[in-house]
């Protein structure tokens, strides 16, 4: 009976091994060494300046090069005379390879730093990562004691194969090709200013903004567009200074330079102390709304698990209470 058992723990470990070696075949597994001179020679061109960097001979990054390429079983360079430059098929081999060699460093700092528990990369908004999501996150670290939570600001959509994040907050709609959605809350704006900026122009109808300046944010074009048909405008062109962050349209209304419209709970501090005032009262219910967006190979990654279960909690608790 031992003899069997033994026999079956054999055969399931050399299973094991064997799928191991089926998804990571080591012929296709250059050594880092290898790959660290190759990504050196794409990046600068030569190989006399990859070993330069490397603390390399010349022959000696030649040699690894020469053997990546017999085991891909292609060319990787062209050479011409003293240079060297990536073939196509070597250009985007290069650029899969660098970005495997940034999520190998990423790992690796990120353990160093953390190696009781892991490492989140979060790519935040700004605002939003600042005014609602900052006050509250000592509560998860607090709860979740082995995970550091590494935040990223980021203005425009980012791009999961190519930044080292593991989740990003998003504004938008749930459209996001290769990834993980999940809807965290709504979205409503309202006209602002200074008190004085407001007594100056007397505004009693939506209309009547059209006589001030009107400030606009980049990443939302056409939102004055939407207020004004909101409210019962026909479609008008507007113009007016263009910000790229809400912070600063927010110091610039403050400031009396002009209206800009703020998503309600993100600046209840200025509204409460007087900073700013609604031009009028006619707050618009945003047409896209709040998202945590994930890449879906990292679904099953443990600290975004706790993370996305958290800030789900976090945010449902805060609608209602809303």
């Amino acid at each position: 009976m031992l003899y069997r058992a033994s026999k079956r723990c054999f055969r399931l470990r050399s299973f094991q091994k064997g799928m191991i070696a089926m998804q990571f075949p080591r012929r296709f597994l250059p050594s880092m060494h290898v790959l660290c001179a190759f990504e050196a020679c794409a990046r600068l061109n030569s190989f006399t300046a990859a070993a330069n960097e490397l603390s390399l001979t010349q022959s000696a990054v030649s040699r690894q090069i020469k053997m990546l390429e017999d085991t891909l079983g292609s060319d990787l360079f062209i050479r011409e005379r003293q240079t060297v430059r990536l073939t196509v098929a070597g250009e985007a081999y290069a650029h899969e390879i660098r970005e495997g060699l940034k999520r190998i460093a990423g790992a690796s700092l990120g353990f160093r730093a953390n190696p009781q528990g892991g490492t989140l990369n979060l790519a935040i908004l700004p605002t939003f990562g600042t005014r609602w999501l900052a006050p509250r996150l000592p509560r998860f670290l607090a709860s979740n004691p082995g995970i550091t939570v590494n935040l990223v600001t980021r203005l425009i959509p980012v791009e999961f194969k190519l930044d080292a994040v593991d989740a990003a907050i998003h504004y938008g709609t749930p459209n996001w090709p290769g990834a993980e959605i999940n809807y965290l809350m709504p979205e409503t704006v309202i006209p602002a200013c200074s008190r004085a900026l407001r007594d100056q122009y007397g505004f009693t109808e939506p209309a009547d903004l059209l006589k001030a300046p009107l400030l606009h944010l980049v990443s939302r074009p056409d939102a004055w567009e939407r207020w004004f048909t909101a409210n019962g405008l026909p479609p008008v062109e507007v113009h007016g200074m263009l910000i790229d962050q809400f912070a600063v349209a927010t110091q610039a209304a403050i400031a009396g330079m002009g209206i800009t419209l703020l998503p309600e709970f993100l600046f209840q501090h200025e509204f409460m102390n007087g900073d700013l005032v609604p031009a009028l009262d006619a707050p618009m219910r945003s047409v896209e709304a709040y998202y945590l967006a994930s890449p879906t190979a990292r679904a099953a990654y443990p600290p975004l698990q706790r993370f996305r279960d958290w800030l789900l909690a976090e945010t449902e608790a805060y609608r209602l209470e809303s």
